[in-house]
């Protein structure tokens, strides 16, 4: 996976160091920001009638803050790391990789200021205003720019496959980002859409899955193909298959957002198409989990004592289950119960947090020890990370998996007479145990978010000391 040379490369670590900090850092505030929002769903008076900290301000917020705050410095502090170990090169431009790291933080900055204020355009995962918008395309091409021209210098002959993922999240992001963001600006804070009704939604969910697909899905696996492979010791189960992987996953992914729209204004054959390809789609992301669980074969014992290695495993686990809960909702009967419901966010969730943030953790942990050439403080408070967060998604995703399936039966249950047999309000009262579950597993999950932030700061405190002492680290 690496290439082993005479001399040994001196790598730019210093600012995928600095990416992993903000990561962990934006893992506690973004995870925080939802367990507040949880709280006000079971809890109304929580939004304390000040229009700033309501549930409708935070909430985009909290999804900006844990996809492209805690997600986005997570990939860039891995896609930095991985292309430079497994190319045996530094990066193509050290300056140009610190201006991705203030332009993208620069961006959060924005994020946090004007949504709170009601400043947005009221697109899922796309609701900063086009100034912004623009400021991210400027910032995503610098970091793409650099990783693939990284990749063109490499020392090696092979492009791994982790190179492969994040190149192709690159390319899709760039013009799935630029294409849906197309707007007329009247002012400085608002523009409108170049898109009107029907073909507005389909471009917008056409972003809106992909951003799933390629960003929280492909960015995600190129970090699996890599830290699996690197904490078990071992290698990939089968390169061919993850090679059928990615390009399954690029070519197939970009059909499905339309699966979003069932029983719209859309035309019904589009929805029909999502579907089918959705269903198409369970084969190449379980092949891929596959993969990752079959190169732990003869490492499973490790699990035992290696907590990192459980984040990775758990989250194949999750990556399997939510690829299959995904295009069974896209089914139309499945849909009609589903949609609109507390099932699609638990779904989201249990790939949210059971695969994304899992495998993120499992990464970070790995390179912190590397980056700063130090044991973990306390590999106690490591496993204590693990099963607080595992705790906190089964029952976040329990809790909304029931909530939703009780939902859509409630809406669409009728009496002898016809008529519907519950009210809306009936509906969302029978709902508030589960909101309350919610909030529960939501303050568990933040909490290892805590843990993992005081371990990280007391083990680089205790590389540092080791480096003033002389000491040498247990581990290299």
């Amino acid at each position: 996976m690496e290439a082993t040379q005479a001399a040994p490369v001196k790598y730019d670590m210093d600012v995928v160091r600095w990416f992993t900090i903000a990561a962990i850092i934006y893992g506690v505030v973004g995870t925080l920001i939802g367990v507040i929002i949880a709280f006000q769903l079971a809890f109304p008076v929580l939004n304390f009638d000040n229009p700033y900290l309501s549930f409708g301000r935070l909430r985009p917020l909290h999804t900006n803050a844990v996809i492209f705050a805690f997600g986005g410095c997570t990939l860039m502090a891995t896609g930095f790391y991985i292309v430079q170990r497994t190319g045996a090169t530094r990066l193509w431009s050290n300056g140009l990789a610190w201006f991705t790291f203030w332009g993208w933080n620069l961006i959060i900055v924005l994020a946090v200021i004007t949504l709170p204020l009601g400043l947005t355009q009221g697109k899922e995962y796309a609701e900063l205003i086009w100034p912004i918008d623009l400021l991210i395309a400027v910032v995503w091409l610098s970091f793409g720019l650099n990783h693939i021209m990284t990749t063109a210098i490499r020392k090696t002959s092979h492009i791994y496959v982790s190179n492969w993922f994040t190149m192709g999240m690159i390319v899709m992001i760039t013009y799935l980002h630029v294409v849906n963001s197309l707007a007329l600006p009247v002012s400085l804070t608002e523009s409108f859409s170049i898109y009107s009704g029907v073909q507005d939604a389909m471009i917008q969910w056409w972003w809106g899955h992909n951003a799933v697909g390629f960003y929280l899905t492909g960015g995600f696996l190129g970090i699996m193909y890599y830290f699996v492979p690197k904490q078990a010791q071992r290698p990939v189960y089968s390169d061919r298959l993850s090679v059928l992987h990615f390009w399954t996953l690029t070519f197939g992914y970009v059909w499905l957002g339309a699966h979003h729209l069932q029983y719209t204004a859309l035309p019904d054959w589009t929805g029909s198409l999502g579907a089918a390809v959705s269903l198409a789609m369970i084969i190449p992301s379980w092949g891929g989990a596959m993969n990752g669980m079959m190169t732990l074969s003869g490492a499973w014992d490790k699990l035992r004592t290696d907590y990192v290695l459980r984040f990775l495993a758990t989250s194949l686990a999750f990556y399997a289950m939510s690829t299959f809960d995904g295009p069974v909702m896209s089914i139309k009967t499945v849909n009609a119960l589903s949609h609109y419901t507390d099932w699609t966010v638990g779904h989201v969730h249990a790939g949210a947090l059971g695969w994304m943030a899992m495998v993120s953790f499992g990464a970070l942990y790995h390179m912190v020890k590397k980056l700063w050439n130090t044991e973990m403080y306390s590999d106690s408070l490591v496993n204590l990370h693990f099963w607080v967060a595992l705790v906190g998604t089964v029952i976040y995703v329990v809790a909304l998996w029931v909530s939703g399936i009780m939902q859509g039966l409630m809406w669409r249950d009728y009496d002898e007479y016809g008529t519907l047999t519950y009210s809306f309000v009936e509906s969302v009262s029978a709902m508030h145990p589960y909101y309350v579950m919610r909030a529960v597993g939501g303050a568990l999950f933040n909490l290892g978010t805590v843990i993992m932030l005081y371990n990280v700061v007391m083990t680089v405190r205790q590389a540092s000391a080791n480096r003033g002492t002389n000491a040498v680290p247990a581990k290299a």
